[in-house]
């Protein structure tokens, strides 16, 4: 689909066999804060999401998207909208990549694209992005991409016996 190809990375849909991609992701701890787990997943959880990751956006209310490298065609991250609503346009956003391909630009133009799509092809007006206020990796890549600072919840996530605020981005489609 061209609509998911950028010139660094391409989006695609996630396949069976991205069961050990997955599985490693998942199980990473240094994710959970941000994936709100706090248990690992199993391989045959995993394996079952995997099998139900065919459900359209409007049955699901979520789209989870491989982001793949266009030239090693290697797998580095996830990219996600959630608590998707299309009776009010509007879906969350998460984004993740591996740490060996950080800092790379992989993010930017994985979210650039499925910005376009959320706008022109699920006809969305808004996007919003929940992040954590020492997240300065995210907050600087969702203000390159202008989604404004619309509200901070105070001590809203709890991590390592801490209390932490988590800003609330917005993006709306004009």
């Amino acid at each position: 689909m061209a609509t998911l190809k950028g010139k660094t990375v391409y989006l695609r849909a996630l396949e069976p066999e991205d069961l050990e991609f997955l599985f490693q992701i998942e199980n990473n701890e240094s994710f959970w804060e941000v994936s709100h787990t706090q248990t690992p997943f199993s391989k045959y959880v995993l394996k079952q999401y995997l099998e139900n990751a065919h459900l359209d956006i409007f049955e699901a209310k979520q789209l989870r998207l491989m982001i793949v490298d266009a030239n090693s065609h290697e797998k580095i991250g996830l990219i996600d909208l959630f608590d998707f609503n299309p009776q009010h346009k509007r879906a969350g956003v998460g984004i993740l990549i591996a740490p060996n391909y950080q800092k790379n630009g992989f993010a930017t133009e994985a979210l650039s694209i499925l910005i376009d799509y959320s706008f022109t092809h699920l006809n969305l007006h808004q996007l919003y992005a929940n992040i954590t206020s020492d997240n300065l990796k995210s907050i600087k890549l969702f203000e390159s991409k202008n989604f404004k600072v619309v509200g901070v919840k105070k001590d809203w996530i709890l991590s390592q016996g801490k209390f932490k605020d988590e800003i609330l981005y917005q993006l709306i489609n004009d």
